[in-house]
């Protein structure tokens, strides 16, 4: 069985929603977000930078809450959510997982960092900053879903997954009012069965 090594709120959650999605058996062990325990050299030793998600298959260990992800659907999704590798259709798929990480959820995490280490004027103007360029890439996912249900059209794919994660704390941490198509993509992300059940696994591992 999978182990999902996770704290609620944080990025493991799109490994546990695929798993769902997929109806893949895991067990999401909770970890103690702790100074101590993250420096620890058993836990450095499972993720070198202390920092969550881990995810065990057997004795395989890995982190990185996207390539877990896409290990999952790669070696238990039998071809679903996601489109045939070597495809223009997979590259837009790894486009969108990689954009929602890499360029949107990046400065999202930088409000984080610097709402936890400093307080003054100059703080206040970089969490400005980047809250403009969260907005920016809230507005390139706008745009792209313009007649679409999903990031690569009518149907549900990783990509999603990876996206919806971002998309949550960016309405925690930025911005609550969406624009139309965002709102409408995230009520549909919401509405997920699959989603509910990450939800309550996060609630109760």
């Amino acid at each position: 069985m999978l182990k999902i090594h996770h704290a609620p709120g944080t990025r493991g959650f799109r490994t546990i929603w695929a798993c769902e999605e997929l109806g893949v058996p895991y067990e999401a062990i909770p970890v103690d977000m702790s100074r101590g325990f993250r420096g620890s050299p058993g836990w450095r030793k499972m993720n070198p930078v202390g920092k969550v998600p881990v995810m065990s298959d057997g004795d395989f260990v890995m982190f990185e809450s996207c390539a877990m992800t896409q290990y999952v659907l790669d070696r238990y999704g039998e071809g679903r959510l996601q489109p045939r590798p070597g495809t223009p259709e997979h590259g837009t798929y790894l486009q969108w997982c990689w954009f929602s990480e890499a360029t949107f959820s990046r400065p999202i995490g930088e409000i984080v960092n610097h709402r936890r280490s400093f307080a003054d004027a100059a703080n206040d103007a970089v969490i400005d900053e980047m809250k403009g360029r969260a907005r920016l890439s809230a507005q390139a996912v706008e745009e792209t879903l313009d007649g679409k249900a999903y990031l690569l059209g009518d149907e549900f794919s990783g990509a999603d997954i990876s996206m919806g994660y971002t998309l949550k704390i960016f309405i925690s941490l930025v911005d609550e009012n969406l624009s139309p198509n965002l709102s409408q993509y995230w009520a549909r992300l919401t509405g997920r069965e699959a989603y509910r059940a990450a939800e309550a696994a996060e609630a109760d591992p």
